[in-house]
């Protein structure tokens, strides 16, 4: 099993890349077998969208086609959302338009949103509404909100009630998704998708 992990901050430095560092070194430790695929868009930010794409060749492709093939390799996926005025960074939205090409085409999903303080649930609802519709990307019901991060996940002991409470909610959100993980295989392996007929959402 392994997971992608998709940091959507455009920050260089940020907590949305120590959430993702964390949730990195949990996976093996919940499932010995599984690895993953760290994607911070702060740390490595991919170009702007644009229809070159489609012809398959220049700039845009260069960038994007390393980062696909990680998350073809991939069974499931994180995406960690933060907060910025109420929105999903513009590098997470742009990730999306460039994941259309079916690197996550029926994969599940869990989303963690992000917030300094005690916001979060605006980038997890923006998720569910738009960005499965041509990357067919399957969230799970279970979510994280990781509130006050600056005062959680950081190093291995535990510092408060809500450190305690958010680690507790990350291993079980983590633990429903692989599962997700291995029951899709059999879904993307049934035959009955199309995705040349049908390559995009209504």
């Amino acid at each position: 099993m392994k997971v992608a992990i998709i940091s959507g901050s455009h920050r260089p430095v940020s907590q949305s890349g120590k959430v993702a560092r964390y949730i990195a070194g949990r996976l093996p430790q919940l499932n010995a077998g599984c690895s993953s695929f760290v994607l911070d868009l702060g740390q490595t930010p991919l170009p702007l969208w644009d229809e070159e794409i489609w012809q398959g060749k220049g700039r845009l492709i260069d960038a994007w086609t390393p980062v696909s093939q990680e998350i073809r390799q991939c069974d499931a996926a994180v995406m960690i959302a933060p907060e910025w005025a109420g929105m999903v960074p513009a590098a997470l939205k742009n990730f999306f338009l460039l994941a259309s090409d079916g690197c996550l085409y029926h994969k599940p999903a869990v989303i963690v949103g992000v917030s300094a303080s005690r916001n979060g649930a605006y980038p997890v609802a923006e998720l569910r509404m738009s960005s499965y519709k041509n990357t067919h990307l399957n969230y799970i019901p279970e979510q994280v909100i990781v509130r006050f991060v600056g005062e959680v996940l950081n190093g291995e002991s535990i510092q408060s009630e809500e450190d305690a409470a958010v680690r507790k909610r990350i291993d079980y959100a983590l633990s429903v998704l692989l599962e997700y993980g291995k029951a899709l295989v059999a879904v993307r392996n049934s035959g009955v998708l199309s995705r040349k007929e049908f390559p995009y959402g209504m």
